[in-house]
């Protein structure tokens, strides 16, 4: 009895483990973008690495900027975080930015190739 409660309790631990890191995809054209967190994304400042893909390869040299932001709501204003995203080479762009509150986020990433292609990716998130 002791035992299969204990491999149970290690199981949830793994499990929560696992459910920890926020993680999404997002494809538009020929660019994929990959967005993980190695914590949940929470209120307040948030760490986010993007991996850039066009045509299937990394893609470097890119600017790449989020626009996170809240819309207004009946008795709460609009509410944004913007950020540059750093380039960590290969591909990866890592960006810190702030979400003020919990709530539903609308997330925009905007990427200008070093040939001036210029792409918005458009996603959400619920904290």
């Amino acid at each position: 009895m002791k035992i299969s409660a204990l491999l149970l309790s290690i199981a949830l631990a793994f499990t929560s483990l696992n459910a920890a890191a926020y993680e999404k995809s997002l494809k538009h054209k020929s660019i994929k973008v990959k967005l993980s967190s190695e914590k949940p994304l929470t209120a307040g400042t948030n760490h986010i690495k993007l991996k850039l893909y066009k045509s299937s390869k990394p893609l470097d040299g890119a600017k790449v900027a989020l626009k996170i932001f809240m819309p207004a709501m009946p008795g709460m204003p609009y509410m944004e975080s913007r950020a540059k995203a750093k380039s960590l080479g290969n591909g990866i762009y890592e960006a810190t930015f702030n979400a003020a509150m919990g709530g539903t986020w609308q997330v925009y990433i905007f990427v200008t190739t070093k040939e001036g292609k210029k792409y918005r990716l458009k996603t959400s998130f619920n904290l």
